[in-house]
């Protein structure tokens, strides 16, 4: 592959709702381009973009892949990204790697919630973008619906460039309502030039407004033009387009069918002509040597600087580190530091990937997306740099996870490969996390979904050759006391020689403070317990508050006083005192009115206005409290509410499912409140099921 300058690069994100066609319009690009003699497809698991067996399985994206194109003198590195909402992980990786995006819309299923989540992305991280309306040849196709929904959703922004010519219910070609010219296809995306039909000229003259409106829109100067009723030139629509579709403040529309790989050549040409090449965008580091800001802003001339977006730990591959390059240029046999890890490794062979294929290279340049293998302690986020210059970049962020599902490995001596198997998994994936509750005796498995653990178990039985199971996690609940009591707690033991003798009075009250298991006090008058037995009581209480007597959860506020007892000078022990503490905790809490406590979340919801009633509805059911409602931007709605977060299981798939997608949720431990009877009861009967289970 050829060295490419900055000016000849474009970082290209795809963009769309699940399903909606990116892996087959990059399929399409490729066979355009001459990188394919054939075009693959999803349903046949030959595309260059899903070549992970999953994604081959399932017939969709789960990892976001790069594809670099080459158009006419042109480097185009293409991100195709997942759909599905359980993979932002991928999405939000890719798009801290891209410049500009194009978001891809059915013509068939219009404008969908994962449309929308695209645009919130662009608007975030503020990329230039393109809509491109594909499935134009499918009979149920209509680009003026989507083109009505986009212009209702985003306005004046919205700019068709294209409406689509149809003959005998087929898509033949499209008009070029920035040129006010017809196109006929030929062969694939070729075209030549052809009348504009009779029938297309009304629908073309709402495209050409609503085109000029956005024109018109860009400047002072163009918007007295307009009102004035005077035509604009063809550079003056050109100049205003390029100008602004870079700002964002242009959206335009463009259509074409990804399985006949129609429309390709239009939207690479308006990739080349719209969207910025790396130097015209800004990145800041810091240089941790002189503690100055570093403005790489993908600027060549500067010392190397890189940040990695994305890790690759294929067992068929091996592992790559993908990065950009942010300053200067990267050589073969140059020396690259990681100062996160504090760790330089030598440049032996440096990679383009295009998919699975890898590509040797000799250099790239600033704006350029490279991988280098067997970066062993290099993670996604790091920053890659020289030891003269040592840089750093911001980390990547990424949505939290919050779904969760307790795992137990199925074959025992298992643990150290599934331990490694997830540690690969998570370097891919910075949305996956596990974590050892120890509390609760269980280790937790944490995500965006549940088609998303899914899949992470599937993985590791295919890809590493272990076994998890996964089930129901436990419940952090806690145990408490609600009223005072005196117990005597006596430990007798008589076997030949010194025997064992202990005898504590404690007094077992609430502490009044949740944020600590115990308090532990002695009123001890005239030395009926010894001070040095004092230690061994603590103990006992220290060591019975781990696991409550109710149904095995930690105790807090507990208070406990010894106040009284006896001791033999001969038999009594340290190990006598604290086993009789033990006797008196276990029948003293029991006698206390113990009840357990439930954790209870703060719990944030944002939904469209129309799923308020239905969400809320919801939460009652889930004995949830609203504390309050605010209104957001963009017909959106903000709900706050307390609800025990034993009732959010599964609320991540309940949310999609009652708005289809468009609802998201955070939520954050609050404080702990006494469960209701019903659910302590049923919460005890299922742990003595479970204790049962693993006597």
């Amino acid at each position: 592959m050829n060295v490419y300058t900055s000016e000849k690069i474009r970082n290209v994100v795809l963009l769309g709702h699940g399903g909606c066609g990116k892996t087959t319009l990059v399929e399409a690009i490729a066979y355009t381009t001459g990188i394919l003699k054939r075009q693959g497809k999803v349903e046949e698991g030959n595309t260059i973009s899903d070549y992970d067996k999953e994604e081959q399985k399932r017939l969709f994206s789960i990892c976001t892949t790069v594809v670099p194109i080459i158009y006419e003198d042109i480097k185009i590195n293409l991100l195709d990204t997942p759909g599905y909402f359980d993979f932002v992980g991928e999405v939000e990786e890719a798009l801290a790697a891209a410049d500009a995006a194009v978001i891809v819309i059915s013509a068939k299923a219009g404008v969908e919630v994962g449309t929308m989540k695209s645009w919130d992305f662009c608007e975030k991280y503020k990329l230039p973008r393109i809509f491109f309306v594909t499935d134009m040849d499918d009979d149920n196709a209509s680009y003026r619906e989507v083109v009505e929904k986009l212009t209702s959703l985003y306005g004046k922004k919205i700019a068709p460039f294209h409406i689509p010519i149809r003959e005998n219910e087929k898509f033949v070609g499209f008009v070029n309502v920035v040129k006010m010219a017809g196109r006929r296809f030929t062969t694939a995306s070729n075209y030549v030039e052809c009348e504009i039909p009779d029938y297309s000229m009304e629908n073309l003259s709402k495209s050409r407004e609503v085109l000029l409106d956005a024109v018109a829109e860009t400047s002072d100067e163009l918007m007295e033009k307009y009102f004035a009723g005077e035509e604009f030139t063809q550079d003056e629509i050109s100049m205003a387009l390029r100008n602004n579709v870079i700002d964002g403040s242009v959206v335009p529309v463009m259509c074409g069918s990804g399985a006949h790989a129609q429309g390709t050549t239009m939207l690479l040409q308006a990739i080349e002509k719209y969207f910025p090449d790396p130097s015209k965008m800004s990145i800041k580091g810091k240089n941790t040597k002189t503690g100055e800001v570093f403005n790489a802003d993908y600027d060549e001339k500067k010392p190397f600087s890189a940040r990695v977006f994305k890790t690759i730990a294929d067992p068929f591959i091996g592992k790559f580190t993908l990065f950009k390059i942010c300053s200067g240029v990267l050589k073969l046999d140059a020396f690259v530091f990681n100062l996160d890890k504090d760790t330089d490794e030598k440049v032996n062979r440096l990679y383009v990937l295009r998919g699975k294929e890898q590509i040797e290279v000799t250099e790239l340049h600033a704006g350029d997306f490279g991988a280098l293998g067997k970066l062993s302690d290099t993670v996604t986020g790091d920053t890659l740099s020289t030891k003269a210059n040592p840089i750093v970049f911001d980390k990547i962020s990424v949505s939290t996870p919050y779904t969760y599902q307790r795992f137990k490995t199925k074959n025992k001596g298992d643990d150290d490969k599934v331990s490694q198997a997830l540690a690969k998994l998570m370097d891919e994936d910075l949305t996956l996390k596990m974590v050892n509750d120890k509390e609760n005796r269980q280790t937790l498995l944490y995500g965006i979904g549940d088609q998303q653990l899914e899949i992470v178990v599937n993985k590791m039985l295919t890809r590493y050759k272990v076994e998890i199971e996964v089930m129901k996690p436990r419940v952090p609940f806690r145990e408490t006391l609600r009223k005072k009591v005196r117990i005597q707690g006596k430990y007798k033991k008589q076997s030949g020689g010194h025997g064992q003798y202990g005898d504590v009075h404690i007094e077992f009250e609430p502490s009044g403070d949740m944020e600590k298991p115990f308090v532990f006090e002695e009123k001890i008058f005239g030395g009926s317990v010894p001070r040095n037995f004092f230690p061994a009581v603590e103990k006992g209480i220290a060591e019975c508050v781990i696991k409550g007597p109710v149904a095995g959860y930690p105790v807090v506020g507990l208070k406990a006083t010894l106040v009284d007892g006896s001791y033999h000078p001969v038999d009594s022990s340290e190990m006598a005192f604290k086993m009789a503490t033990i006797q008196a905790f276990k029948q003293g809490f029991m006698e206390a009115s113990p009840v357990l406590l439930e954790p209870i979340a703060s719990l944030r919801v944002v939904v469209p206005d129309k799923f308020t009633g239905d969400i809320m509805g919801d939460l009652n059911k889930r004995r949830g409290r609203v504390l309050g409602m605010n209104p957001l931007t963009e017909g959106k709605e903000e709900i706050i509410a307390d609800i025990p977060i034993s009732e959010l299981y599964g609320y991540s798939t309940d949310l999609r499912s009652m708005t289809g997608g468009s609802g998201d949720f955070t939520y954050e431990f609050a404080r702990y409140e006494q469960a209701p009877s019903e659910v302590q009861q049923k919460v005890i009967d299922e742990n003595a099921k479970e204790e049962e289970a693993e006597a």
